[in-house]
């Protein structure tokens, strides 16, 4: 029972961030194409949250390392990203905008890594990752980006986009209120001479294929996080058809982060993720050719289970398990800059060249190449905990 109240908070912030992204992210193209902005101009200005993830967990995860004021910089990023979320009332224009995203985004990319690395030590059992009660705090931000991508869907089909800025300062506050609500528990800090490198784990070649697999594959998932909603748009889906198609994926993920301590300890990690990315080139095709076809696309969207949820989970174990102690806030860091960072910048971009010259549906033709190449790096972390057996000769 007294762990139960330690996950609580984080179960607060989990629930109020992910429902601010819940809105956030698959609106923000949306509200920008309301904005008259055209689609290249739409993937640049949604490429600044991606920008910021290569730079700002690290800085903030080594500086929380160092520290061990994890609570305290949560508190620090939220209350500047509400303050700043306040400026989107005004226009800016296309540059002041990307301004505005940049500073918001600079505080609140690095707040799950910091969350994560600070409920560490609370989800596990005798020093290995217990996944049923990491799941059991995941869900509820899915939970929360379940309520507001639906909501905001019928929101923004009845009264339009411009509430959109409303939203952003509404969630953001609840993400403050959430932070303060965190104790303010302060880890050991330790000084710059006794700094652990992470350069001996990241020169392993598994840790190398590990985060090889994860850019490509969150690389194909860019498709549906920035050009999912334009897509659906410009087949003629109604904002609150597409805001049901966003909260599909995330019941079934809720549903899996419940239920998965049943399923995980069944299959090796490194088998969760050869398996996870080959999933993610079924649904890719699936959404690059019959998208047009509803019930089609509503099996591609339970998909999301696997390709997200317990893609997700695997990662937090593997990376939990590859960057223990002082190194823990560098190591989800790490994550969050190869698996979001470099892939949402390049995704955002590369994604908008090509919608601009042969259409939205090639983003996730280009998805299902992606998802091949990461199926053949997750596969060659799977060989190297997996050898082949030699063959006496």
């Amino acid at each position: 029972m007294t762990q139960r109240r330690q996950l609580m908070p984080f179960a607060a912030l989990s629930a109020s961030y992910f429902a601010h992204i819940g809105f956030f992210n698959p609106y923000l193209p949306l509200w920008l194409q309301d904005m008259g902005l055209s689609l290249l101009t739409i993937s640049v200005l949604t490429a600044v949250q991606a920008t910021t993830r290569l730079f700002a967990p690290y800085a903030w995860g080594a500086i929380s390392d160092r520290t061990g004021e994890r609570v305290k910089l949560l508190r620090i990023g939220a209350g500047v990203a509400f303050a700043t979320s306040c400026l989107l009332f005004w226009d800016w224009g296309p540059v002041g905008l990307g301004l505005v995203l940049l500073l918001m985004f600079t505080h609140t990319s690095a707040m799950m890594p910091m969350s994560e690395a600070a409920m560490a030590h609370l989800v596990s059992q005798n020093g290995a990752f217990d996944s049923k009660r990491y799941g059991r705090v995941r869900l509820w931000g899915s939970m929360g980006f379940l309520v507001t991508v639906f909501v905001a869907g019928a929101w923004f089909e009845a009264f339009g986009m411009k509430h959109f800025p409303g939203w952003t300062v509404f969630s953001l506050g609840a993400v403050l209120l959430s932070v303060w609500w965190m104790p303010d528990i302060k880890e050991t800090a330790h000084p710059v001479r006794d700094h652990v490198s992470v350069m001996p784990v990241l020169k392993q070649k598994a840790v190398q294929w590990f985060f090889a697999s994860t850019f490509f594959h969150v690389l194909s998932h860019i498709g549906i996080y920035v050009f999912f909603s334009l897509y659906l748009d410009s087949l003629g889906y109604s904002k609150t058809m597409i805001g049901v198609l966003w909260a599909l994926s995330v019941a079934v993920e809720v549903l899996w982060f419940f239920n998965q301590s049943r399923w995980l300890p069944r299959v090796p990690l490194t088998g969760w993720l050869v398996a996870c990315s080959a999933v993610m080139l079924l649904r890719m095709g699936m959404t690059a050719t019959w998208a047009d076809v509803l019930w089609v696309l509503l099996l591609a969207q339970t998909l999301h289970a696997i390709t997200f949820a317990t893609h997700h989970t695997v990662c937090i174990a593997l990376i939990s398990h590859h960057f223990p102690g002082r190194m823990r806030g560098r190591g989800q860091a790490l994550y969050t800059v190869m698996a979001y960072g470099f892939p949402g910048v390049i995704g955002a971009l590369m994604g908008g060249l090509l919608s601009e010259r042969w259409g939205l549906q090639s983003v996730f033709v280009a998805s299902m190449v992606t998802s091949a190449v990461a199926t053949a790096a997750a596969y060659k972390v799977w060989r190297l905990q997996h050898p082949k057996p030699e063959v006496p000769g």
